[in-house]
């Protein structure tokens, strides 16, 4: 398992938009993802869980990425919210 701790950049946070692409490119991958906020742990795969974590800009989270792409899998999730979800503000 590969865990990394990131810092979300874009300035609406993991809105509805943001969590559709997370999803979308999370489910390129085999690997389970999980993301993980104040002790909250909720799948990477799942909409609705995103958006219940309400991660507003500057909000630090926990990316779990375990399985055969796991590499593949974080170095894409990491590129999407490093280029804030390629949203223009």
């Amino acid at each position: 398992m590969l865990k990394k701790k990131i810092t979300i950049k874009n300035k609406l946070g993991m809105h509805a938009r943001a969590a559709v692409k997370f999803v979308n490119v999370a489910n390129r991958f085999k690997s389970s993802v999980k993301i993980e906020k104040d002790g909250n742990e909720i799948d990477g795969k799942s909409i609705l869980g995103i958006l219940t974590l309400a991660a507003v800009q500057g909000t630090e989270i926990v990316l779990k990425v375990s399985g055969k792409d796991e590499d593949k899998a974080l170095s894409a999730l990491l590129e999407l919210i490093n280029n804030k979800f390629l949203e223009k503000e």
